[in-house]
């Protein structure tokens, strides 16, 4: 079997001769990996900057599959289901779990960060983190999970129709908070410092409020935007320190900034400014099994369109090529996806 592993930061290694896995349980399922999206946990991993993480590691969590064979008392797959992978591996015992926040498990393992994920050929995991569809696309499958962390970041943030949303960072992350706040009836303003990613959110998505942060003054764009009001919900989708603590500038009286990129370290912000505005800090992490259903929905009945979002390609044997190029902010990936 095929993997690629991370040795270690800037080390990838395409493996010709690893383990085959076979199922352990009765509610396991073996899968065959087809597609394997590439995401900021990969290139956060590659970079040496995943919180969570230890090396040697086979990365890869947004993944498109094939059921091969399943256990004895598996009855939601069968083999040849197509399936998006639930990459959250909980315990379902611990104070999260039992309070349906399965997302946050103490004991939480995702897969290519904790565990070994989904770059190599075939995998066996629990069956009921298999979400099946009969007319999805393989990249259609692969893409639910990334969409899934903005649904999720949205429902936690209960937007609402008809308010401004203010997205920091263009990126996957940041692109599926703004589809599901559009999806919400918000009115999305999106900030970035590259030109193509927010030309990508007017024409591809239907974005109307568009911020350079590195050609005009974000607070003063933002009034002007919002009649002086500043958004009411803020999610900053960009793991970057510096943006983070500066997030705490844009939102309204009243409102709530939601952090949905993670940085491995400490963020302050001025009290005084945080408290005259009784602002509401969330952190959201990952997404819940239900939020896939619905995406698989929304995706199989055209609500959201996932056609844009792939910007690059690669095979299996050409990704460790390809991958150090994915992760420079001048490539222009949208979205990479490697195909087996």
């Amino acid at each position: 079997m095929k993997a690629i592993r991370l040795e270690k930061p800037e080390n990838l290694v395409l493996l010709s001769a690893a383990q085959e896995p076979g199922l352990t349980g009765p509610d396991d399922a073996l899968v065959r990996v087809h597609r394997i999206g590439v995401c900021g946990t990969d290139i956060h991993a590659f970079n040496g900057a995943q919180p969570f993480f230890s090396y040697p590691r086979i990365l890869g969590h947004e993944l498109g599959v094939e059921v091969i064979k399943v256990g004895s008392c598996v009855g939601n797959v069968k083999p040849g289901d197509r399936c998006s992978v639930e990459p959250y591996l909980n315990c379902g015992n611990c104070i999260a779990c039992r309070r349906n926040k399965p997302n946050c498990c103490v004991y939480l393992q995702v897969l290519g960060v904790h565990v070994d994920g989904g770059m190599r050929e075939s995998l066996v995991l629990p069956a009921h983190k298999l979400h099946p569809s009969t007319t999805l696309t393989l990249d259609q499958l692969a893409l639910v999970e990334t969409l899934g962390i903005g649904c999720h970041a949205v429902e936690r943030a209960r937007v609402e129709k008809d308010e401004f949303v203010l997205v920091i960072g263009a990126g996957p992350i940041g692109l599926a908070v703004t589809q599901f706040s559009i999806e919400a009836g918000a009115r999305v303003i999106i900030i970035d410092i590259q030109p193509k990613r927010l030309d990508f959110c007017r024409d591809k998505l239907g974005v109307g409020y568009l911020v350079n942060a590195a050609a005009e003054d974000p607070l003063a764009t933002l009034k002007g935007i919002t009649s002086g009001d500043l958004p009411t919900a803020v999610f900053d989708a960009t793991g970057n320190p510096k943006s983070m603590a500066g997030a705490f500038e844009y939102p309204a009286h009243g409102g709530r900034l939601i952090f949905v990129g993670l940085f491995p370290g400490d963020i302050t912000f001025n009290d005084p400014n945080f408290h005259r505005r009784e602002l509401s800090i969330l952190s959201s992490r990952n997404a819940h099994p239900e939020n896939f259903t619905r995406i698989i929905d929304l995706v199989e009945t055209g609500r959201i369109d996932t056609a844009p979002w792939i910007s690059h390609r690669a095979s299996f044997d050409d990704a460790v090529s390809e991958f150090p190029r994915w992760t420079r902010p001048e490539t222009g990936v949208i979205k990479a996806m490697i195909e087996l």
